[in-house]
């Protein structure tokens, strides 16, 4: 007699739910349009993203699986998931102007977008093997055509087709990375596996474990892994690069945290030494390549590489404060990608964009709320008190010392001091050259986006408690 049908809960799944029936709406609504401009589809995608915002909030902070086991809810993905969409809403208010301007506001844009976080979001709440792949191909497959978005642009449609040939080769490392786990474990469950693998391992396992990172590493542009991102975040149109440099960046660390704290957590010994390994080379080459860039598109992308590495410090610690440290590293670096982000799209005299470091000469002369806008953000990346950045790398220093791994702190401070030298260099050609002719204003969305993010980054220092507690309570949920 077969066992009676269990039908599964779905109120879990329910801002996944209201994205994908949104995304359907979507598409048929913009083939309705035919090819008028995308202006009124990106408005419904943002309030799409508001609703399923609200969504998320609503779910409950407890452990919660559902399909099955392959889907989970907790306080760490509830926090993570309101990140990305903060992220991703981030994406879509820096392209309107853009996309307008460069005659390629089309309907597609804002519909891959809601697909991409989609993925995201699975992959944020993925509780085996295959859940986690599904969701990263829906995220990948997304982002390799939002890259190529200006298709009339050789830079774009170059970052496109780089990133979706890298980015297969890293899926399907993954892929070979967890049949290994799957064939000498027995499960494709991260609650089984965590029962199966303790103390002595297969080295099968362990060679699986190895391709999982190697995965991961690339989704999160962490070193060996990273040499698709400076093509790509130069190539691709520059709100493409905002939302690659945020959302997919809380995503990744999320679906890093989660496979390596829920799934092995018995074999920590062995997945520090990988993760201790890939911090120390990110950080490294994330201060010292940014050196010689030329094109800020290209030094943020390295930007991006040193900044993974020091919020990796806090998951090698593997401890409740290390993933508190990873959360609040995470939140803060979302404001400020989107604070410089706005400042580079602002970068404009008509048809004209501007991207490299000599653009930025006398800004605070001829702008000079955006220059110390941006010169908030380019402090606080070099982690100089009080402002976000600071604490920042604080939290995750303190959480490497907590769990012996001094050493690691204390090349994060080295690389940290190094780093600081590209992000001042900025400041000192926006004050101290002499200035370059005026932009055009900055559009209404790109104000908004970095006036949000300029604030949070100068107040947090001074009122903390709120988005540490939240962190806090997000991390304990894993353990």
């Amino acid at each position: 007699m077969n066992p009676a049908l269990t039908i599964p809960a779905f109120g879990p799944v329910l801002p996944e739910i209201i994205m994908a029936a949104g995304a359907l709406v979507l598409v048929l609504f913009g083939a309705l349009r035919g090819e008028r401009p995308g202006y009124g589809m990106s408005m419904i995608a943002l309030a799409l993203l508001a609703v399923a915002f609200v969504a998320v909030l609503m779910l409950p902070s407890e452990r919660v699986e559902t399909m099955g086991g392959s889907f989970v809810v907790d306080g760490f993905a509830k926090f993570m998931k309101a990140l990305t969409l903060i992220a991703s809403a981030g994406g879509i208010i820096l392209s309107l102007d853009y996309m307008r301007r460069e005659g390629i506001s089309r309907f597609e844009y804002p519909i891959l977008i809601v697909l991409s976080t989609i993925g995201m979001m699975m992959v944020i709440s993925a509780n085996d093997l295959i859940a986690l792949y599904i969701g990263l191909e829906l995220l990948s497959l997304s982002s390799y055509v939002i890259a190529a978005f200006d298709r009339d642009n050789v830079r774009s449609t170059e970052a496109g087709l780089k990133y979706f040939v890298l980015g297969s080769l890293a899926s399907g490392m993954l892929l070979y990375g967890a049949s290994l786990v799957y064939g000498f474990s027995g499960s494709i469950s991260f609650p089984a596996l965590a029962t199966i693998l303790q103390g002595n391992v297969s080295i099968g396992a362990i060679v699986g474990l190895v391709f999982v990172a190697a995965g991961i590493a690339f989704k999160i542009s962490a070193v060996p892994f990273h040499m698709w991102t400076p093509d790509v975040y130069e190539g691709s149109p520059t709100p493409v690069t905002a939302f690659f440099a945020a959302a997919p960046k809380m995503a990744g660390m999320a679906m890093a945290t989660r496979v390596f704290i829920d799934a092995f957590p018995g074999i920590m010994v062995q997945w520090q030494q990988i993760i201790v390994f890939i911090a120390i080379a990110s950080m490294a080459l994330g201060s010292f390549a940014a050196i010689g860039q030329r094109n800020i598109k290209r030094l943020m992308a390295y930007s991006s590489i040193g900044n993974v590495g020091y919020a990796l410090i806090g998951l090698a610690a593997g401890t409740a404060e290390g993933i508190q440290g990873v959360i609040v590293y995470m939140a803060i670096y979302l404001a400020m990608t989107l604070g410089t982000f706005a400042c580079i799209l602002s970068l404009r005299r008509g048809n004209v964009m501007f991207e490299t470091v000599e653009d930025l000469s006398g800004l605070a002369r001829t702008h000079p709320v955006m220059a110390f806008c941006l010169a908030m953000m380019m402090f606080s990346l070099a982690g100089i008190p009080p402002l976000a950045g600071f604490f920042a790398k604080f939290a995750v220093f303190t959480a490497a010392i907590e769990a012996d791994l001094v050493a690691l702190a204390i090349i994060g401070v080295v690389t940290s001091v190094i780093g600081a030298y590209y992000y001042l260099r900025i400041v000192k050609v926006m004050y101290f050259d002499d200035p370059a002719e005026r932009y055009d204003v900055m559009p209404a969305g790109v104000k908004l986006v970095l006036a949000l993010s300029s604030i949070f980054v100068v107040l947090f220092g001074i009122v903390p408690a709120p988005l540490v507690a939240a962190a806090r309570a997000a991390a304990r949920s894993l353990f």
